[in-house]
């Protein structure tokens, strides 16, 4: 099967894309030990325009390296990945430059996104009062808690003005009150913006909380086992009787796949 990664970029005055993520019948194995690892197995997978979808499975299923091969920071083995422009990027850590201070890391991505000089500064600012941190522009990384510098890392991630917002389990290494904080933030942004979002997680309740679309990954190597429409209005809490009931059902599930390929 023919190996491509595209941006698809409409024409001004054409229709707009039909998706913001189009990943088909990829695959991806890695040199090892014993040979070729298969990692990803014949994943296809659309992610609509506007549309929050959350990548769920157990350690070492290629949740990562999936979200890699959408960003084009590696090339599929097999199958085509397209993307509706060029998509953000946000990890577990939040890889910030501590030499800059919060303003500054976020206009280094608008200057990298070819804006001029004397427009930065006003959109940085901007983008530090979308995430709640009014006011943080001249803080450097040391002064910031552990969830404002993920906040810094998302208002980075949106100066880059793409349709596609890829996350990495990016609230992983938060105390469970943050976390629940920055799932707020991250609800409201996604419905003011009408981004698109491939969040991936290993935790069954945020991603439940946080997605319209749960896809649950088998163990290695990873195949869309089963997917869930999460019909739960908004504001959702973590704490939510469905948000509960879903979990119950996705984490059977995960639990069930996780015997059948002899994982612990």
């Amino acid at each position: 099967m023919a190996t491509t990664t595209t941006l698809a970029k409409a024409a001004h005055g054409t229709e707009p894309a039909a998706y913001a993520a189009r990943i088909e019948h990829v695959s991806k194995s890695f040199a090892g030990p014993a040979g070729q690892q298969l990692v990803l197995d014949d994943i296809t997978l659309d992610v609509a325009p506007g549309e929050f979808v959350t990548l769920l499975g157990a350690s070492g299923c290629g949740k990562s390296t999936l979200l890699n091969l959408v960003a084009g920071l590696d090339r599929p083995s097999a199958g085509a990945i397209s993307t509706d422009g060029r998509p953000a990027l946000m990890f577990q850590e939040h890889a910030l430059f501590p030499w800059l201070t919060a303003g500054k890391n976020i206009e280094l991505a608008l200057r990298l996104r070819g804006v001029a000089k004397s427009e930065r500064r006003d959109k940085a600012e901007e983008l530090l009062e979308l995430v709640r941190l009014k006011g943080a522009y001249g803080k450097r990384v040391h002064e910031l808690s552990g969830g404002m510098r993920q906040r810094v890392a998302m208002a980075r991630a949106l100066a880059q003005e793409s349709k596609l917002l890829l996350m990495d389990e990016p609230f992983a290494a938060l105390d469970a009150i943050t976390r629940d904080v920055l799932h707020d933030e991250l609800t409201r942004i996604w419905r003011e913006t009408r981004l698109s979002v491939l969040f991936v997680t290993h935790n069954v309740r945020e991603a439940v909380r946080l997605a319209e679309r749960v896809v649950l990954l088998s163990s290695r190597p990873g195949r869309v086992a089963r997917e869930w429409t999460v019909g739960i209005e908004h504001p959702r809490r973590i704490e939510d009787t469905a948000v509960a009931e879903l979990s119950v059902e996705i984490t059977e599930e995960l639990r069930g796949e996780i015997r059948r390929h002899g994982q612990h």
